[in-house]
C-alpha cells in the first residue's frame, strides 16, 4: 500500500485529452439541478482527476500512457 502513494505523488495515467474531459464533466456535473450532496463527490472526483492527471482505478487496473 506504501508504494502506492509513493507513485502516486507524480504517477500521470491519464492522456491529456482525457484529464480535459474529466474537468469539463466535473463541472457539467456541478450546474445539475440535482442536489448538491447527491452529485457534488462525484464531480469533485471526476474534476480532481482531471487536475491531478491519476486515476486510482486506472492505476489498479494497470492502466499506463504510452510513452513516445
Amino acid at each position: 500500500m506504501t508504494t502506492f502513494f509513493r507513485t502516486a505523488l507524480y504517477y500521470r495515467n491519464l492522456p491529456i485529452w482525457e484529464r480535459v474531459l474529466r474537468v469539463l464533466a466535473g463541472a457539467a456535473m456541478f450546474s445539475l439541478p440535482l442536489p448538491l450532496f447527491v452529485i457534488a463527490p462525484l464531480a469533485v472526483m471526476a474534476a480532481s482527476t482531471g487536475f491531478l492527471g491519476f486515476c486510482p482505478a486506472c492505476y489498479f487496473a494497470g492502466r499506463r500512457l504510452e510513452k513516445r
